[in-house]
C-alpha cells in the first residue's frame, strides 16, 4: 500500500515555499501520495507560544542565508516579497476555500500564490497586487473574497490549524509519514527515508 505524506503550511513562510518546490517529486519518486494541508501559521504561533525566527534579528538574518543556500541547492528562484512577513489570513482562507469548493483548480492557485510570493516577489497582503496575480492565473478576486468570507471556509481553517497544533506541531513546513512528524524543509531527506520502510 502507498504512503501518504501530510504537508502542514502556511503560505507566508518561505521554508514552506521551498518544501513544496520539492514534495511533490519526492513523492512521486516513492510512489506516495502528497495531501495538502493548509493551515495558518499565526494561529500555531499563538497556540503554541512559538515566533517567527526573524523576531530573533540574527537568527532571522542567518535563516534567510540558510534558505538562499538551499533554493541553490534546489535550483529553484527564491527571494523575499515587500512588507514580509504578510498576515496570511485571506490567502490561507481562499487556499482552503478552493481546495473545499473547487478542488480541480487547487494546484493552480497554490502555484500562483507560492510564486507570486517567493520567485515574482510580490507583496500579496496588498489587495491590488493580489488581485493582479489572482487574475493571471485564471481567479477573479470576487470568487476569492467570496471563499475568504464563507463560514464553512473559515472553520474548516481553523480545525486544521487546531488539529496541527494538536498532533505537535509547532512551525511550519510540518509533515506527517505514519504518524511521525518531520518539521522543517531541511527534514525531506528523513520523509523519504520514511517512504521506502
Amino acid at each position: 500500500m502507498s504512503k501518504t505524506v501530510e504537508f502542514f503550511f502556511d503560505l507566508g513562510s518561505p521554508a514552506s515555499y521551498l518544501a513544496w518546490t520539492q514534495l511533490p517529486a519526492l513523492c512521486a519518486r516513492h510512489g506516495a501520495a502528497l495531501r495538502y494541508r493548509p493551515m495558518l501559521l499565526g494561529g500555531v504561533f499563538q497556540a503554541t507560544g512559538n515566533a517567527s525566527p526573524v523576531m530573533i534579528p540574527a537568527k532571522g538574518r542567518y535563516m534567510f542565508t540558510d534558505l538562499s543556500r538551499f533554493a541553490a541547492r534546489y535550483g529553484v528562484p527564491f527571494g523575499l516579497p515587500p512588507g514580509f512577513p504578510i498576515n496570511t489570513l485571506a490567502l490561507m482562507r481562499g487556499l482552503v476555500g478552493t481546495q473545499l469548493r473547487a478542488p480541480e483548480r487547487f494546484d493552480a492557485l497554490l502555484a500562483a500564490l507560492f510564486n507570486g510570493l517567493w520567485v515574482q516577489r510580490r507583496n500579496l497582503g496588498d489587495v491590488t497586487v493580489l488581485e493582479q496575480v489572482l487574475a493571471e492565473a485564471g481567479f477573479t478576486a470576487a470568487e476569492f473574497q467570496l471563499l475568504t468570507g464563507d463560514e464553512e471556509v473559515k472553520a474548516a481553517l481553523k480545525q486544521a490549524t487546531e488539529e496541527a497544533v494538536e498532533r505537535g506541531v509547532f512551525g511550519a513546513p510540518t509533515c506527517f509519514v505514519d504518524g511521525q512528524m518531520y518539521f522543517g524543509q531541511d527534514r525531506l531527506d528523513f520523509v523519504a527515508d520514511a517512504l521506502k520502510l
